[in-house]
């Protein structure tokens, strides 16, 4: 199995088996949840993360990311062309009032990502380099239920060694659902980010404050336990220029990057009847 196969596969076991079960009060549904779990990847040694035990649409991180990249939060800006994902999470004037893109380019009256490149361009050394999601002035501490709060609510980029290491805090994570599409949507930005800094991709480091499956998610859990995949590691090759290009919001690009994954992607059948939890 690849290394994020077998990463996934332990770490989808140590719940099930190790897990705590609690019903979570907003959602109603019984969980089995750990604290504290940690994993790394490295981008040019393990391969590009995306899972085989079962099928992960490419498509959807793919075009998730470029959007985020954008800074844009109405999904009927390329997005919806892809993936309707963010569709559940929209306001009356179709807005996604908490997309991470929006909130890194331009929530907090600055253009993080962008000051991000600017200063690892100067400084490569630096240890600043930290994009916040979170805005405490709305997220969080609250009994009234919003639509959507941020799961991944920081990330810190750092070059190290002549690559880009790239660490992603999640505060809350669904094994099953988001997990799969999270890790290689993040790895994909981390590798923009890298190539837009003229370094090499480093290790994408995944900490997650609460890790869980829910109830209704067992049986694929399950399933997901006993399956098993000889599949050679992936290899992402971008395009040029890729990070300027999706600032621009450019569907080929998306396209291109789709087409470069899915001719070594050969994974195991899906598991249906898998059903997002809100």
């Amino acid at each position: 199995m690849t290394k994020f196969d077998e990463i996934y596969q332990t770490l989808v076991r140590k719940i099930m088996v190790e897990g705590i079960t609690e019903v979570s009060e907003r959602t109603r549904h019984e969980t089995k949840a750990l604290p504290g779990v940690h994993f790394q990847i490295d981008l040019e040694k393990d391969g590009f993360p995306i899972l085989t035990l079962r099928k992960t649409p490419i498509k959807m991180f793919v075009a998730e990311q470029v959007w985020f990249i954008a800074g844009s939060r109405k999904p009927e800006e390329m997005l919806r062309s892809f993936t309707k994902i963010w569709d559940d999470f929209t306001n009356p004037q179709d807005v996604v009032t908490v997309a991470y893109g929006y909130r890194w380019r331009k929530h907090f009256g600055r253009d993080q990502l962008g000051l991000l490149i600017e200063l690892l361009q100067k400084e490569p050394s630096s240890r600043q380099g930290v994009v916040i999601t979170w805005d405490p002035a709305q997220d969080g501490l609250s009994l009234f239920k919003k639509k959507n709060v941020p799961c991944p609510y920081t990330f810190t980029a750092n070059i190290i060694g002549g690559r880009l290491h790239f660490h992603n805090i999640i505060r809350s994570n669904d094994i099953i659902l988001g997990l799969p599409s999270d890790v290689p949507g993040f790895a994909l930005l981390a590798s923009i980010l890298a190539q837009k800094l003229k370094v090499r991709p480093g290790i994408y480091s995944h900490s997650i404050s609460n890790a869980h499956i829910y109830d209704s998610h067992y049986f694929a859990a399950e399933e997901i336990m006993k399956r098993e995949n000889d599949h050679e590691p992936l290899r992402l090759a971008l395009p040029k220029n890729s990070f300027d290009r999706a600032e621009k919001k450019d569907k080929k690009l998306v396209e291109e990057i789709v087409a470069n994954l899915e001719k070594q992607y050969k994974p195991l059948e899906p598991i249906k009847g898998i059903k997002i939890v809100l």
